[in-house]
């Protein structure tokens, strides 16, 4: 069964941080490299940042320096520290791997909204 369970989104203000959390089924996490995404009102999804089976990461030009992506094989749990939040990170979150097949299932994502 597939299973991607987005947690830890939020409101906070600007500057301020939060962490998300992504438990996924095993056999979509073992191997794969894992991505947030993120859809903001009105665009299209896009992806923040990825990371593969080994660590290495690819951060959006926007996010880095603020976003630090990690993971934990052994819980396939992908997290993602947000720091230094912008109004303009407001979105619903979501993880998936990379690349993201067309007509890949989805999680319920978490809502983040950075406003004071």
């Amino acid at each position: 069964q597939v299973q991607l369970v987005e947690s830890g989104g939020g409101l906070v203000q600007p500057g301020g941080s939060l962490r998300l959390s992504c438990a996924a089924s095993g056999y979509i996490f073992r191997f794969n490299t894992m991505g947030w995404y993120r859809q903001a009102p009105g665009k299209q999804r896009e992806l923040v940042v990825a990371i593969t089976s080994d660590s290495s990461t690819n951060y959006a030009d926007s996010v880095r320096g603020r976003f630090l992506i990690s993971r934990d094989n052994a819980k396939n749990t992908v997290y993602l520290q947000m720091n230094s939040l912008k109004p303009e990170d407001t979105a619903v979150y979501y993880c998936n791997i990379f690349p993201v097949r067309a007509g890949a299932y989805w999680g319920q994502g978490t809502q983040v909204t950075v406003s004071s």
